[in-house]
């Protein structure tokens, strides 16, 4: 995989690349999107804990396919509100952490997801060789 960060663009405004490039023979792994909800069905009540249970739950299923978050080449990510994006930010970043390439990455309010109480859904697409 290789970064596209070209010089003749504004560079990201956070941890993210602009784009990601993935040879063809490359496995693709496309995750559903996922709520900060537990196995329990208990739900942290803030934006960075839900967030944080998004790419807990983003890993537990790259794991499946021998993957984790130094694979990922896209993340999508919804907040109910722009209170909610330090939050969000803080977790992606600190799931991060660890990662050399960075994804490229989205982040879009939203009015809303099917429960009130859900603030944060993300979903990721990754590839390995």
């Amino acid at each position: 995989m290789r970064t596209l960060c070209p010089h003749t663009i504004r560079p990201p405004f956070a941890r993210y690349a602009h784009g990601v490039e993935v040879p063809a023979s490359a496995r693709l792994v496309v995750t559903s999107g996922q709520l900060g909800l537990r196995l329990d069905d208990t739900l942290a009540a803030d934006a960075r804990g839900q967030a944080d249970q998004c790419f807990a739950n983003c890993a537990a299923i790259l794991a499946e396919a021998g993957m984790g978050p130094g694979d990922v080449i896209r993340i999508n990510a919804f907040v109910t509100d722009r209170a909610h994006m330090a939050g969000y930010m803080a977790a992606r970043d600190a799931w991060l952490s660890g990662v050399s390439r960075l994804p490229a990455s989205t982040l879009v309010i939203v009015s809303g997801f099917t429960r009130p109480e859900f603030l944060v859904e993300v979903e990721v697409t990754a590839a390995a060789l």
